[in-house]
């Protein structure tokens, strides 16, 4: 199979594009013939090395947390899937960037979501913090691809939403219906004025160093996750949101995007021979929505294609 593969940790000129051994999936597990898969900062953190310490990974690597695919096999004890099944998931902390992925949470694709769509929706959705209805989240790097699909789940599902970014992204996170504010110092400060009754619950997709402040906004460890700054959860007892894999939550998601509640932004879609510019993309912290590789071309790209 074809599938984007790093041999050392480094920069985006690691990538390349080659033939790699298929994956076969395990007890519990599905395999996908993938179309699109998504960009995470998790992915371009893990290449760099940077968390070698925390998730080592076997070299070579194939990049990538989520996707979307056509299931073609299905591992022991599954049920209520079948091959021929359209469906978005995700796998380990790698393998998702290839054209055949193993997934061990998925759901079922909404008709209404293209493929690029459905790629960028499922860690997004495990990011998930139990039920919001009523309840007021702040969401640290609102804008970016995590964040706001972050934002716009939690408003289908009833929350008041609180959003940093940097004022130039502050008509966008209006847009998806968060209330602005900036972040760094002070942020205490303007969230106690946005919401006088207080935080229940934060989520960082930033790792910009704040979260021991997001531990003292919210009160505690319990109620703050993180799926970008794994060093500090670990210091701090901050719940990792993308070290679980639930399908729960992404049948939850794909049930918003049915109802026409939740639909993955997709900022740029690129084409496989071109994930050095995804990576870099998503690396420049400038995104509004999510970047996606799109791993085959059976189907026709959006027009946010390169």
């Amino acid at each position: 199979m074809r599938a984007v593969r790093y041999h050392e940790y480094g920069g985006v000129d690691t990538l390349v594009v080659e033939e790699a051994p298929e994956p076969s999936p395990g007890p519990g597990e599905i395999r996908v013939r993938a179309t699109a898969a998504g960009v995470n900062p998790i992915d371009w953190k893990v290449r760099s090395g940077a968390l070698r310490g925390l998730l080592p990974v076997e070299l070579p690597a194939i990049p990538g947390r989520d996707a979307v695919g056509v299931v073609d096999r299905i591992g022991v004890g599954v049920r209520g899937v079948a091959p021929g099944d359209r469906v978005f998931g995700l796998g380990g902390v790698t393998g998702a960037t290839a054209e055949l992925a193993v997934f061990s949470a998925w759901a079922p694709v909404p008709e209404a979501w293209t493929d690029e769509e459905a790629a960028g929706a499922g860690l997004a959705s495990v990011t998930a913090l139990g039920p919001l209805e009523g309840r007021t989240l702040l969401v640290e790097g609102a804008a970016g691809g995590v964040g706001g699909a972050a934002v716009e789940i939690a408003r289908a599902l009833g929350a008041t939403v609180i959003g940093t970014a940097s004022e130039r992204n502050h008509g966008f996170l209006a847009s998806l219906g968060a209330v602005p504010t900036t972040y760094g110092p002070g942020l205490a400060e303007r969230v106690a004025a946005l919401a006088p009754e207080g935080v229940d619950v934060v989520l960082d997709t930033a790792a910009s160093g704040s979260l021991a402040d997001l531990v003292a906004i919210v009160g505690g460890p319990d109620r703050v996750s993180t799926v970008a700054d794994h060093a500090g959860a670990r210091r701090l007892g901050v719940r990792v949101a993308d070290a679980e894999n639930d399908s729960g939550l992404l049948a939850r998601a794909g049930e918003l995007g049915r109802r026409g509640l939740y639909r993955p932004r997709v900022e740029r879609a690129y084409p496989m021979e071109r994930v050095g510019w995804a990576h870099a993309r998503s690396e420049s912290g400038r995104v509004r929505g999510k970047v996606v590789v799109r791993v085959r071309e059976d189907r026709a790209p959006s027009p946010t294609g390169s």
